[in-house]
């Protein structure tokens, strides 16, 4: 008998060494952190600040791998949330990859909570943002115009389901205001359209969005954070301008394939918890208008879930749903 009770902790504590072993040689090669959009939008920027002082913490070097293809980001999800559930392969979540994008679709695949979490990295004002051809320059400005030409502003978007389609959807029902929509694949490319005029409106984060404002080739109406950015303290609040419900951020954030061990997530997280401590990432951030958000594997289950549920709400206000 007491042969077969040693026997039986030994089957049961096995896994737990053998996490701990994994934990403790891990990473012994490259880490690939995907971004499920293209170049040049807010989560590449993030990803590609970030990698050389996580490759430094790790002793490893970590790959970014831009997987875009519309659809949210689910596309470029997909490939993650189905890898080896090993550490190796991580995703850069956002907003609107983890949060709207499954709310949005009718069949995703995955929720926000499909993924094992990792860390927390960074938090951003959004900013709502026109071309200076747009006779606007406050956002009550803007919807009078909508008001008065009906259908014919457009606005661009990241892709359907992604959190500039969302945020200026639920201005349009919180106005009773009518623009036209027009996704591209990615953050980069419309602002690129937002730049050549292609669309008249645009709501990104102000990371991406700040450069373009102060040189004059765009205008910024509001930051959707609850208070005033001290890098833009002179583009209001879109709760100062009328819209007190109107509070967002692009989020950024790193997500595993399910069941990657938590002591490899726990590394992983140390390394970002390392990288945002650095005074020249810290300096970086602050110029950008991000603030770093370090997050433990659990600190960000938490949140995820807490998000999920504050979006659904939003979702079910805009009516927004794909097939």
């Amino acid at each position: 008998m007491r042969r077969k009770i040693i026997a039986t902790l030994l089957a049961c504590t096995a896994p737990l060494w053998l996490f701990h072993g994994a934990a403790q040689a891990f990473p012994d090669r490259p880490v690939k952190l995907v971004v499920p959009s293209p170049p040049g939008g807010p989560p590449d920027i993030m990803a590609r600040l970030i990698m050389d002082k996580m490759s430094a913490a790790l002793g490893q070097p970590v790959i970014v791998e831009n997987r875009p293809g519309g659809a949210g980001g689910l596309i470029g999800a997909k490939t993650v949330l189905t890898a080896e559930p090993d550490g190796y392969t991580v995703l850069m979540g956002s907003t609107s990859t983890v949060l709207t994008a499954p709310l949005i679709y009718k069949n995703p695949g995955y929720s926000a909570e499909s993924f094992a979490p990792v860390a927390g990295l960074s938090e951003t004002a959004e900013v709502l943002t026109v071309n200076p051809s747009v006779a606007a320059r406050s956002v009550a400005e803007l919807v009078s115009l909508a008001k008065s030409q009906p259908g014919m502003l457009r606005y661009g978007s990241a892709g359907v389901g992604s959190l500039p389609h969302l945020e200026i959807e639920f201005l349009k029902v919180l106005a009773h205001i009518d623009m036209v929509h027009v996704p591209y694949r990615g953050g980069g490319p419309a602002l690129v359209a937002l730049l050549g005029g292609e669309v008249q409106v645009f709501s990104s984060a102000l990371t991406q969005m700040l450069p373009y404002i102060r040189d004059g080739r765009l205008r910024g109406l509001a930051v959707t954070s609850a208070t005033r950015d001290p890098l833009a303290p002179e583009i209001p609040t879109m709760v100062e301008s009328g819209f007190d419900q109107f509070i967002t951020a692009s989020v950024n954030f790193l997500v595993a394939p399910p069941g990657t061990p938590l002591p490899v997530r726990q590394r992983l997280s140390e390394a970002v918890a390392s990288a945002l401590a650095s005074a020249e990432l810290k300096d970086t951030f602050a110029k950008m208008g991000a603030k770093a958000e370090p997050a433990t594997p659990e600190q960000l289950s938490s949140y995820i879930v807490q998000q999920e549920q504050r979006w659904s709400r939003i979702v079910q206000a805009t009516g927004i749903s794909v097939d």
